[in-house]
């Protein structure tokens, strides 16, 4: 019966993950422009296609925008699985190896 139930815990988490997931692209957003902003000084990041900025600050610029991204990302994720797993007395995704 366990068994079941730790079969369904993954889709009742879905909704759970989607707001965490909205949650932590917004915080990401707001961290990458207060990084850019201390980095370079400016309000704007460059954009791929911004025809005045070279290469170089539109890869460094993308760079840090994934890094922030993921970091964010994977903390909030982490901690909202702690979250679940802390209420439920499950973890929220299947274990490695199972089906």
């Amino acid at each position: 019966m366990a068994k079941k139930k730790s079969k369904k815990l993954p889709l009742a988490y879905k909704p759970v993950g989607f707001v965490l997931g909205w949650t932590s692209g917004t915080v990401a957003g707001l961290a990458f422009r207060k990084t850019w902003k201390l980095i370079r000084h400016e309000d704007d990041a460059p954009d791929a296609l911004d025809r005045d900025r070279r290469w170089g600050e539109i890869l460094l610029a993308s760079a840090i925008q994934g890094a922030i991204f993921a970091v964010v990302r994977s903390a909030v994720n982490r901690a909202g699985a702690k979250a679940i797993e802390r209420s439920t007395g499950s973890w929220p995704a299947h274990e490695k190896g199972s089906t």
